[in-house]
This record gives structure tokens, sequence and C-alpha cells, in this order.
């Protein structure tokens, strides 16, 4: 159950979130609809913050495994990530909410470049920050990229939606019997090799004390639900207890 002392939060937005029930692209009504959940928590007095991948539009790492250069794979990457952050804000202040998209690789015809100085502003203003373009470096992902973000800037938790409803010891969906927690220490998720963020963004949790909440990302509710505690997730921190 999350914690009602919340008051400024990350959410990490999967690219593939955005395509709703299509392979790719962005379906323009499942966007609107995240638009509105996001509001509807900034409106009830949550500061804000997102970073949104860009696995609906290109995956760099794909492109590497066939033999392109990595680097120039996650520039690609990075880019579709600009694509749908703009897509979001667009939405939000389409269902009369404030969005500030801010980029990590410059590009101010399209948006601002990324400033911690800048982001907290205009999340303490009220407005969603959406942070595109990943870390800014190859050979990270956007988990990675969520989890500096949140530390950068000075977030509560950071939310995490994934295809099933917390942390298990193993994929559910090929395991039966596999155990679900509702609360695992960063370095359980570490030592036991769970795959729902990548390894560097929970080490990157870990050493700042980061909480991270695992949620089935069309639970009922959303994000408000998790933090209501009406929604199973579970609770990723310095300790299982």
């Amino acid at each position: 159950m999350a914690s009602h002392s919340l008051k400024r939060i990350l959410i990490k937005v999967s690219g593939e979130a955005l395509a709703g029930d299509n392979s790719f692209g962005i379906e323009p009504e499942f966007l609107d609809q995240v638009a509105k959940q996001l509001w509807d928590l900034s409106k009830s007095g949550l500061e804000v913050a997102i970073v949104v991948g860009g696995g609906n539009i290109f995956r760099g790492m794909a492109v590497a495994a066939g033999g392109a250069d990595r680097v120039v794979g996650d520039h690609m990457g990075m880019l579709a990530t600009v694509i749908n952050s703009l897509a979001l804000g667009d939405a939000i202040k389409r269902c009369g909410g404030q969005a500030k998209v801010y980029s990590n690789i410059a590009m101010p015809a399209v948006a601002d470049t990324f400033t911690v100085r800048d982001a907290r502003r205009a999340l303490a203003e009220g407005k969603i920050t959406i942070c595109a373009g990943g870390s800014g470096n190859p050979f990270f992902t956007t988990d990675t990229a969520a989890a500096l973000k949140a530390v950068e800037l000075q977030c509560d938790a950071l939310f995490k939606g994934t295809q099933v409803d917390g942390v298990y010891s193993a994929d559910p969906k090929q395991v039966a019997d596999a155990e679900r927690y509702d609360r695992i220490s960063y370095d359980d998720v570490i030592a036991n090799d769970l795959k729902v963020m990548d390894m560097a963004a929970f080490a990157l949790a870990r050493d700042n004390n980061l909480p991270i909440y695992v949620y089935q990302l069309d639970v009922d509710g959303g994000v408000r639900a998790v933090i209501d505690g009406t929604a199973v997730s579970t609770l990723v921190t310095g300790s299982a207890e």
C-alpha cells in the first residue's frame, strides 16, 4: 500500500502502453486516457513527473542485435521517446491540464532542454513534467533514466507499470506457482535477478533510497489506486520488512 504522504512522484510510462491494442505507433484514445489519469493525479495535489519509453516506435537494442551501431540505434530510440513525450504533453493540455516537455537531447525548436532547476520549478508550479530523450546517453535504458530523473527531481517514489501486478519470483506467465511479493528489498531483487526494471535502475534506486512501486499498467484506477492501496502492487525498498 502506497503512502498518502507522497508529494512528488515519477511515473515510468512504457512506449508500448501508448500503442494501446496496436503493436506499433500511438493509439489516440489510449493516449487521451493516460493523459486524463495523469492530470487527475496532478489536480489531486501530487507533483507528477513522467519518463516515457519509445518501444512503440523504435527499439535501439533490437536494431543493434541485427548488426547496426548500438550508439546510433540508441540515439534513434531517444528520438522516439521525444515523439511520445510531445504527444503526451499535447494530450494533457487538450484535456485541460498543464504540462512541460523537456528533452535530454537538445532540440530547442520542439522542447526545452532538461535542467534539474527548471524541471523542479515546473513541478512546483503544478505542471506535469515530461522528461524525454532517456538519460541523453546511449547504453542506458529508459528504466535507468526514470530512476535517474526521480533522484534528480527529489521524487518521493518511482511508479513502474508492467504487464503483471507486481514483482514475482519468476515470470507468472510461465511459472504457475510463482510467488508475488507485497514488499521486497532492492538487494533481493538484484540478488535474484528479478527482471522488472534493469539492474542499473535498481542499483541507482537502492543507493539513493528511492522507493519503487511496481503495478499492473492497466489496473482499474491506475496510479491513484496504487497510492490509495486499492490496487495490488509491490513496494521495492531498502527492507523487505
